[in-house]
């Protein structure tokens, strides 16, 4: 049985960084019959880092959910693997201050193992401290709940 885990990544305070959290959440009420697989883990992480390299040594694949910026238009939803997510440009840094690439370059060079990454980012806006999801990221929940559902499908 593949063991696959759903993690949203981001900070619940920072405006659009709070896109994987809340995407999660949500797939989580609208797609309650998949997410109550045995073989699904849930998590959500606000700070990636030890705590994710933990996660997915536990797994056999992953779905990380998260906010990237890049010069897309915001609410676009990206679909990464893990050398995608690599070849953004470092003014796209994660502003977690250590990012999902670097955690996830780090746990290969620790355990030289390979768990099946994908990565479902959306484009934010802008990630204040205080702030909401803006507008176009809010409308773009919907469709991110979507594709977890078809990446979740695709893995299993």
């Amino acid at each position: 049985m593949t063991r696959v885990a759903v993690i949203g990544i981001g900070q619940s305070l920072r405006g659009d960084d709070a896109a994987g959290l809340e995407a999660v959440r949500r797939w989580r009420e609208k797609f309650p019959e998949t997410a109550g697989k045995p073989e699904v883990q849930i998590e959500a992480c606000e700070l990636p880092g030890l705590s994710l390299i933990e996660t997915l040594s536990n797994v056999d694949a992953a779905i990380l959910v998260d906010a990237v910026q890049s010069s897309a238009k915001p609410g676009t939803v990206h679909r990464l693997s893990e050398n995608e997510l690599a070849s953004f440009p470092s003014s796209s840094k994660s502003a977690h201050g250590w990012g999902v690439a670097e955690t996830l370059r780090l746990r290969s060079q620790l355990t030289g193992t390979k768990v099946g990454i994908r990565i479902i980012g959306i484009e934010a806006e802008q990630m204040e401290l205080g702030a909401g999801l803006s507008e176009a990221v809010e409308n773009a929940i919907p469709i991110l709940c979507e594709v977890i559902e078809e990446e979740i499908h695709a893995l299993l």
